[in-house]
C-alpha cells in the first residue's frame, strides 16, 4: 500500500492506494466518530464489495450501517437521487457524528459527497472509488455535485473527504469501456501537467487497457500526486486548479448535447481534449505535431478522437453555461506544450468554431465512434 497526502492544513487527508485496501479496518478506524454509517453505492458495485466494506467498518467500530443504493450511471446525479439518499439517512438515524461512505465510481462519489456536504449542514465522508476514473481523479479534491438539465455539476459544494481508500484490485472487475474512460483522465493529467507521465503513456498506454497491475498502480499513484499538489495550492479553483479541467469544457458540452449517459464522462473528456488541442494549434500556442501526439494516444486508448456532430452554435450555447465563464467571457484550458496547460480567456471565437468544425468532421484516422 502507498499513501499520498492532500495537504490542506487541518483538513488534510490521506489517499491510500493498493490491492485489498477495502478490507483494512485500520484505514477506516480514525475516521469514525462513534456514530452510524451510511454507505451509498449502486446495484452494480454493491454485490461485489458492499459486504466486504461493511465487515471492515464493523471491525473498525462502526455502530451500524445504512445501505443506500442508487441507479447506475450519470442519471443518478440528480436532485431526485439526492433526496432519496437524504431520506434514507434520516430514516436510518444518521447523526452529525455519522459518516457517509461513497462506494462506487465518480457518480456515486459526487452524489454521496454532496449529500454529506448538505446533510445537517455537513458531516464527514470517505471516498471508496472502484473505477479507474474515480481513483485517478474524481475521488480526490472535494468537488461534489449533481447535474442540472442546463449543465453538468451545476448544483454542488466543495466538501473534502476524510480519506480516500483506492483499492486497485477493484479495477479487475471493470468493463473494458469503463476502464478506457478512466484512462482518459490519466491522459489528461499527463498532457496538461506532467510531460514525463505523457511520455510514459506514449510508450505504452496499452498496458492500462490490459489491466496490468503495475501500470495501473503507477497511473493511480502519479495522478493522485499531481491532483493533490494542485488541490493543495488552489482548493476552490481560483486559478491553478482550473488546469485540471483540460478537455472538460468541450467534454461537458458533449455530455449535455448528446444526453447524459450516452457518452461516458471519460469518453467526452477524450474528445474534448482533442478539441482543446486543436484550438491550441489554431490559437498559435501548440505545434500541430504535439496535437497529433495527443490524438494518437487517445486513439490507442480506444477513446473517441472525434466529437459528435453538433453545430458550433450548439457547442457555444452549451459552453456558455460552463463554470469557467467569468465576467461573461469564456475561459478555455489549452496547451502551450505537452505537460503545460494554461487558462486563456482571450481566444478568438473564430478559432473555436474552426476547431469544432475540424474535430467534428471525420478526419483520416479519427475515431468517430465510441
Amino acid at each position: 500500500m502507498e499513501t499520498v497526502r492532500v495537504e490542506l492544513g487541518a483538513r488534510a487527508y490521506p489517499i491510500h492506494i493498493g490491492d485489498g485496501t477495502l478490507d483494512v479496518d485500520a484505514l477506516y478506524r480514525p475516521h469514525l466518530r462513534g456514530g452510524r454509517v451510511a454507505i451509498v453505492s449502486n446495484a452494480v458495485v454493491a454485490p461485489l464489495y458492499l459486504e466486504r466494506v461493511k465487515a471492515a467498518l464493523s471491525r473498525a467500530g462502526a455502530t451500524g450501517t445504512v445501505n443506500v443504493l442508487v441507479e447506475d450511471g450519470e442519471q443518478a446525479k440528480s436532485l431526485a437521487s439526492l433526496e432519496r439518499v437524504i431520506d434514507a439517512m434520516l430514516a436510518g438515524r444518521i447523526g452529525r457524528d455519522g459518516l457517509v461512505v461513497a462506494l462506487g465510481g465518480g457518480v456515486v462519489g459526487d452524489l454521496a459527497g454532496f449529500a454529506a456536504a448538505v446533510y445537517q449542514r455537513g458531516i464527514g465522508f470517505l471516498q471508496l472509488p472502484t473505477t479507474l476514473l474515480a481513483q485517478v481523479d474524481s475521488s480526490v479534491g472535494g468537488k461534489t455535485a449533481v447535474n442540472h438539465a442546463r449543465g453538468k455539476n451545476m448544483i454542488g459544494a466543495f466538501h473534502q473527504p476524510r480519506a480516500v481508500i483506492a483499492d486497485t484490485g477493484t479495477l479487475a472487475s471493470l468493463p473494458a469501456r469503463e476502464l478506457r474512460a478512466g484512462v482518459a483522465e490519466v491522459i489528461k493529467h499527463g498532457f496538461a501537467l506532467d510531460v514525463e507521465l505523457a511520455a510514459w503513456l506514449e510508450a505504452g498506454v496499452e498496458r492500462l487497457l490490459e489491466n496490468d497491475a503495475q501500470a495501473l498502480g503507477h497511473a493511480v499513484r502519479r495522478s493522485c500526486e499531481l491532483k493533490a499538489q494542485v488541490v493543495a495550492a488552489d482548493e476552490r479553483e481560483a486559478g491553478q486548479r482550473a488546469l485540471l479541467n483540460f478537455g472538460h469544457t468541450f467534454g461537458h458540452a458533449i455530455e449535455a448535447g448528446a444526453g447524459y449517459g450516452v457518452w461516458l464522462h471519460g469518453e467526452a473528456v477524450a474528445a474534448g481534449m482533442v478539441l482543446a488541442a486543436e484550438l491550441s494549434v489554431r490559437a498559435g500556442l501548440l505545434s500541430r505535431a504535439d496535437a497529433e501526439r495527443l490524438r494518437r494516444v487517445v486513439q490507442r486508448a480506444g477513446l473517441p478522437a472525434a466529437a459528435p456532430p453538433l453545430s458550433a452554435d450548439r457547442y457555444l450555447e452549451l459552453m456558455a453555461g460552463d463554470k469557467k465563464v467569468a465576467a461573461g467571457r469564456m475561459r478555455y484550458v489549452v496547451l502551450k506544450a505537452i505537460g503545460h496547460a494554461v487558462l486563456r480567456e482571450d481566444l478568438d471565437e473564430r478559432d473555436v468554431r474552426a476547431a469544432i468544425a475540424a474535430v467534428t468532421s471525420p478526419a483520416p484516422g479519427a475515431a468517430a465512434s465510441r
